[in-house]
């Protein structure tokens, strides 16, 4: 893989040097504990024993304090891998980190998924991939082309908020800025809460059974963590945030296999009051209203927000958190990932895990294939869970794990 630059016209643009190539960084690992030290369980009345990997626990004890993260910003790779042996343990932990910044979720599985099909094939050296990737990134801007921009309102949003402040920064440098920018580093205050299956859909039941699971959750999530947020800041926040991803291979003559990043976030701004006040019924109608309401022409303009407006990403970057003044869900639905197809020989994995995020307030849906349920990833400061461990609405739907 080639390596990030700047271009005549000053925009980003990856240069493939045979003398410097981006290389994957693989390594081996060895922790002298059993890997079953780090799993968690949970024992359900229906029989079900329901085991969980406890990143906090492995970073706290295992003698690795930290893995690294792939930003491919500078000289580093593009690609990590750390494979983990334990001592006296059928278990090995595959780690593998990729850039957001090329690859999205969609891009991500895929490449696990083919990098397995290939390792199960090595013995045949004509062996073709039965999805493979696009990877010209030409099929991207062809298709944009024909595209007319519409500003989402959520960029006009924060534009309205940061009108004063807005920093105004030219177009021309923005991209050797980002290059230039140091790397953020992981945030280590991770939660996990689990759902049964059976949980799941009674919480769909009693926000809107009209609604999908992920917005019932939202919902309910949103309300919460307000709550949680005011217990611990002691004050109202003005917004309440909701953040979705979407891929837009889905609404656009793009192929699936596209290989690189085609995600796009929509962003619903309610006024915490509203919601405070609200039902979650309510509130999964006002976070559908903003963030169903997604498009190709939408993407256009955030790509051009992004290349020409780096002031709008700042004043969402510092809104999109939970604080005195804001509350934040980023909610990425991962449970239709195709995660436990990845089989290098051996098997799909029996638990997955999430490594730490960039940024407070982000949560990630995994699928459990143990017992149908989801494992939810919060990414908030341990201060603000100890509220949320308190809230019996949540409570009534999920166990915390760690």
């Amino acid at each position: 893989m080639g390596r990030p630059s700047i271009g005549k016209n000053g925009k980003g643009v990856i240069v493939v040097d045979p003398d410097n190539l981006c290389m994957p960084d693989i390594a081996e690992l060895s922790v002298k504990l059993p890997a079953e030290h780090f799993f968690e369980t949970c024992n359900y009345k229906n029989g079900d024993m329901v085991k969980f990997f406890n990143l906090r626990k492995f970073f706290r004890e295992s003698g690795i304090s930290a893995l690294p993260e792939a930003t491919f910003s500078r000289d580093h790779s593009a690609a990590i891998v750390r494979l983990i042996r334990f001592k006296d343990s059928p278990y090995v932990v595959l780690y593998v980190s990729l850039p957001h910044v090329i690859f999205d979720g969609t891009a991500i599985a895929a490449f696990l998924n083919n990098w397995a099909e290939c390792t199960r094939n090595l013995d045949n050296p004509e062996y073709k991939l039965k999805y493979p990737p696009v990877n010209d990134r030409k099929v991207v801007r062809d298709y944009f082309d024909t595209v007319t921009a519409i500003e989402p309102p959520h960029t006009k949003h924060f534009k309205d908020l940061g009108a004063e402040s807005l920093v105004k920064v030219p177009s021309s440098v923005i991209a050797a800025l980002l290059l230039a920018a140091p790397d953020i580093p992981a945030f280590e205050e991770q939660h996990l809460l689990h759902f049964t299956a059976e949980k799941l859909e009674q919480l769909r039941q009693d926000v809107d059974k009209a609604q999908t699971t992920n917005l019932a959750l939202a919902a309910v999530l949103t309300k919460t963590i307000l709550q949680a947020n005011i217990q611990m800041f002691n004050s109202m926040p003005t917004w309440s945030y909701v953040m979705f991803p979407y891929d837009c291979r889905h609404r656009t003559e793009v192929p699936m296999t596209y290989s690189g990043n085609l995600s796009f976030s929509a962003v619903a701004p309610l006024e915490s009051q509203t919601v405070l006040d609200g039902s979650y019924k309510e509130i999964a109608q006002a976070i559908k209203e903003h963030c169903s309401k997604v498009s190709s022409e939408y993407a256009k303009s955030l790509i051009y927000t992004v290349e020409n407006e780096i002031g709008v990403l700042f004043q969402a970057g510092i809104s999109l958190c939970n604080s005195p003044d804001t509350s934040y869900v980023g909610l990425t639905n991962l449970r239709y990932m195709p995660l436990y197809s990845i089989d290098f020989g051996y098997g799909g994995p029996e638990i997955l895990s999430n490594g730490y995020f960039i940024r407070e307030g982000m949560q990630r849906i995994y699928s459990n294939k143990q017992d149908g349920g989801i494992d939810l990833f919060m990414n908030v400061k341990d201060d603000l869970f100890e509220y949320l461990k308190k809230s019996d609405e949540l409570l009534k739907y999920a166990d915390i794990i760690f």
